[in-house]
Formats: structure tokens, C-alpha cells, sequence
């Protein structure tokens, strides 16, 4: 018999989101996500399998709201979706919701490209 978890899976994933949304995931090691997120690397293996499992938990998690995490969701676009198929799926499904909700790709765009433009702002 296992010991009891020692953290909220959610509180990590939340934290989780944070830290993808505020830099890149190559930029985001393993050391990074347990000395951030306060959880043993083992801890964090055996509930998410990997820094990915764990990155796909964060991307639903941001992308879950009716306000989605634009800074999570540009560093997915740019850095995640292009190689990996699960990401963009998540990425698709995600700006589908905003075009529906801003009433049209254009609007999604524009504040896409306002988030973007932020981010470069110091």
C-alpha cells in the first residue's frame, strides 16, 4: 500500500499553467516543475507519467474556461502544436470555442495578436 499523496493535484496543475503560460515548455525543465511546483520528481512521474503528461494536464486545465490562458495558449500554438498532434488538436479545439464565442476568426486574431504584442511590452 502507497503512501497518501502529498500535494492537490490541482493546486499543481494550476501552478502548472502559470509556469508553461510564462515560459516555453523546452524552456521549462523537470528540476523547474518540481522546485516551482513543490512536488517530488517521483510524485510528479507517478501521477502525470512525464513533464508532457503533465504539460497536456496544464493545457486543458488553461484552456477550460470560457477564458482560456492566451500566453499558454500562444506558447502552444508556436512552440507544441507543430510537432505534436495532441497539442494542436487541444490548440484547434480551443480557438474553434474563441471564434464561436468572439463571433469570427478575425476576432480571434486580433486578440491573439493584442496578447502577442503584450507579452513583447515590457
Amino acid at each position: 500500500m502507497g503512501r497518501p499523496r502529498a500535494f492537490d493535484e490541482n493546486e499543481v496543475v494550476r501552478a502548472a499553467v502559470a509556469l508553461f503560460a510564462g515560459r516555453a515548455y523546452d524552456s521549462v525543465s523537470v528540476d523547474d516543475l518540481v522546485h516551482h511546483l513543490g512536488v517530488h520528481r517521483n510524485s510528479l512521474y507517478k501521477v502525470f507519467g512525464s513533464k508532457r503528461g503533465l504539460y497536456l494536464a496544464a493545457l486543458r486545465r488553461g484552456f477550460a474556461t470560457s477564458d482560456p490562458d492566451l500566453d499558454l495558449l500562444l506558447l502552444a500554438m508556436v512552440e507544441r502544436a507543430p510537432v505534436d498532434a495532441e497539442v494542436a488538436a487541444l490548440v484547434q479545439n480551443v480557438l474553434h470555442d474563441l471564434d464561436r464565442s468572439l463571433g469570427s476568426p478575425g476576432a480571434t486574431s486580433t486578440l491573439l495578436g493584442d496578447r502577442l504584442r503584450a507579452r513583447a511590452t515590457p
